[in-house]
């Protein structure tokens, strides 16, 4: 057992492991050790510059705590080329919701002109959870000002049918419509995504606190039946 397995067995929490547990359906429980968040997020900021490299080249790891930290010391990547160089290595060994949606790079921020490519070529991939990051980097990254209706036409685009990429898309419609709303409504209208889409996006966006009531309304009446 390496170094790095042995302290996340040393802070498993047995109830935090049972109450996770079955909100990560896919997930195989020999490989769940049970340690919280909070734990995690500040070993990856205690671990070496070697023993970091080392790590994040040591893939596919034997634990889903494993691959919660590396999507942690991700996340606290600086350089952009070495963020999407280890994102691309890593993104084939995600497995679950779970560690895909804790990839969160506050410094892509300065880098949404490179970042957009990338985000562009993900999204046509075959692997669940490098689509869904793609997503989730849309909905993270260039909402806003930074949004271009070109966007939505990427996601509109995206071939494959799971349900964890219908999900982050859901999620990103519905996070348009509270940010962009007149572009987002006009897809909802046009009922561009398939009915699954289209009606979890309205849902979601109304039970959103940034969504107003009154574009609520007019929402409940353009799901599909």
């Amino acid at each position: 057992m390496t170094d790095i397995q042995k302290y996340l067995f040393s802070q498993a929490d047995q109830k935090y492991r049972d109450f996770t547990l079955p909100l990560i359906p896919n997930i195989d429980p020999d490989t769940f050790i049970g340690v919280r968040l909070p734990a995690l997020k500040k070993y990856a900021k205690e671990l070496g510059p070697r023993q970091t490299e080392e790590f994040l080249e040591s893939l596919p790891h034997q634990y889903h705590e494993e691959n919660i930290l590396h999507a942690l010391i991700l996340s606290n990547i600086k350089d952009y080329d070495s963020f999407v160089s280890y994102a691309d290595a890593f993104l084939p060994f995600v497995a679950n919701w779970f560690v895909c949606d804790t990839i969160c790079n506050k410094h892509l921020n300065k880098h949404k002109k490179e970042l957009i490519e990338a985000v562009y070529t993900w999204l046509k991939s075959s692997e669940v959870y490098r689509v869904r990051y793609a997503v989730k980097c849309l909905m993270n990254y260039y909402l806003g000002d930074d949004f271009r209706e070109e966007h939505i036409q990427k996601v509109a685009e995206v071939k494959l049918d799971d349900y964890y990429v219908r999900m982050m898309i859901a999620w990103y419609l519905a996070t348009g419509l509270a940010k962009n709303y007149e572009p987002f409504i006009k897809v909802i209208e046009e009922q561009r995504f398939v009915p699954s889409i289209h009606n979890k996006a309205i849902q979601k966006a109304i039970e959103s606190y940034r969504v107003s009531e009154e574009h609520k309304r007019y929402l409940k009446t353009l799901k599909i039946k």
